[in-house]
């Protein structure tokens, strides 16, 4: 008897996915547990396996084709010369546009012509963005005279300019009212002057460009992060500490060949901080309109992927050593750009941490992955002048800002937890105990 595979739901948040590769053709037997395709969720590349045993005689949806959850994507039958003729998969059908009734001549002009933006309304909508096509017209024209008009330089000059191939644009003259002379160029060798040159001429107009469609990590980034900045009522605190403890204590394990990096450090003050303030371990539900207070302690850290960004989880981080946070942040990281994470290494999550100091970032602020109720944004180690005990000496910095939900965060909450952040990085020994 035939039956259907339907796309599976492989993450909380998924609600269609895109085929990444079929591990086994039309025909072959499948077992269960056998892997049948590697499927790009919002979240990762996943493999999924066979439930049941039988063959698949029939792929509807091939490599890199896209699919809602439970709509049909092959057909299998329990004997392999089983006949298919005549079977309606079964599951959700994909919506597809109904066939356009002809129209007369003017009517489809009109459709053809570009539509207005719809009248907004009182809900909040997003507006219409599109690219300015590009300027056909636009004619690229090379300059024929020097960027400075004519310039002053005496006719011996002019000639010794030519014999040497010397641009005189180059050339800052001594003579009267800055004129070029001959023994401004006596001690310049033939060809030793860097002029300005004159490239190849663009063959594009001006505002070319090219679309490309959202990867399903894409599509979901945007959409949270939108809904995240448009809903919720955010508010930031930025805190500067003294980064020099921390950097001493990196040495020192570095000089024991420890591999700790500033991340671990931070992941580890920060578990630790959010244990004495539980009210930023916390989120909103906007379903119940209730506050979530999390009981455990588990932080999410950002990794950038090819496809966009992904966070995988370290959890009960308060209870974990510093050893033990940076083995598991390494290993999370290898998984998450091999496209290997779990979705339970990925999904839930108390709390965000998201670092861009390893690119030189000085600061930046986060936008709050929701359901939870704050992110913590960290920047790059700065050099740079400090007042200690009275004196402007050399230091080391780092800033921090927490963006918090307003709904769930007071100030006064986000200061006491960043005024304990400073104090567990500042004094870095207590993090090793």
């Amino acid at each position: 008897m035939p039956f259907t595979l339907t796309m599976p739901k492989l993450s909380p948040t998924m609600d269609e996915g895109t085929i990444s590769k079929w591990r086994v053709k039309e025909g072959d037997k499948v077992n269960a547990a056998d892997v049948l395709m590697e499927v790009a969720t919002d979240k990762a590349t996943v493999e999924h396996n066979a439930l049941d045993e039988g063959y698949i005689r029939k792929i509807l949806i091939p490599e890199g084709g896209v699919a809602r959850v439970n709509e049909p994507i092959a057909v299998f039958t329990e004997t392999a010369d089983e006949s298919i003729e005549g079977y309606e998969p079964e599951g959700e059908a994909p919506t597809a546009p109904t066939p356009e009734e002809e129209a007369p001549e003017e009517e489809k002009k009109e459709e053809e012509a570009p539509k207005a933006a719809p009248a907004p309304t009182g809900a909040m909508q997003q507006p219409a963005f599109t690219p300015s096509p590009p300027l056909e017209s636009y004619a690229f024209e090379e300059p024929t005279k020097p960027i400075q008009g004519r310039i002053p330089a005496s006719p011996l000059a002019r000639k010794t300019a030519r014999e040497k191939g010397i641009n005189l644009a180059t050339i800052k003259g001594t003579g009267p009212k800055g004129r070029i002379m001959s023994r401004d160029l006596e001690a310049i060798p033939q060809g030793g002057v860097v002029s300005f040159s004159r490239g190849m001429r663009p063959s594009r107009a001006p505002g070319t460009f090219e679309e490309e469609p959202l990867t399903q990590i894409r599509k979901v980034i945007g959409r949270r992060l939108q809904e995240s900045k448009t809903f919720i009522p955010h508010f930031y605190v930025t805190q500067e500490i003294d980064a020099e403890p921390m950097v001493a204590l990196h040495n020192q394990f570095k000089e024991g060949g420890l591999r700790v990096t500033f991340n671990d450090f931070i992941m580890r003050a920060a578990a630790l901080s959010l244990k004495k303030h539980p009210e930023i371990n916390s989120g909103f539900n906007t379903v119940n309109s209730t506050l979530i207070r999390y009981k455990t302690i588990d932080v999410a850290v950002a990794v950038s992927i090819p496809d966009g960004l992904i966070t995988p989880i370290i959890r009960h981080a308060d209870y974990k050593n510093l050893g033990e946070i940076s083995t598991e942040v390494r290993a999370l990281a290898k998984k998450a750009r091999d496209g290997k994470l779990a979705p339970e290494e990925f999904t839930g999550g108390s709390f965000t941490i998201s670092n861009l100091g390893m690119f030189g970032v000085r600061d930046f602020i986060a936008v709050i992955n929701p359901p939870q109720a704050a992110i913590l944004a960290i920047g790059g180690i700065q050099e740079k002048a400090v007042v200690k005990n009275g004196k402007v000496v050399p230091g080391k910095t780092m800033s921090f800002t927490l963006s918090s939900d307003h709904r769930v965060i007071d100030g006064a909450d986000a200061a006491r937890f960043l005024g304990t952040l400073q104090m567990f990085l500042e004094n870095p020994a207590l993090l090793v105990v």
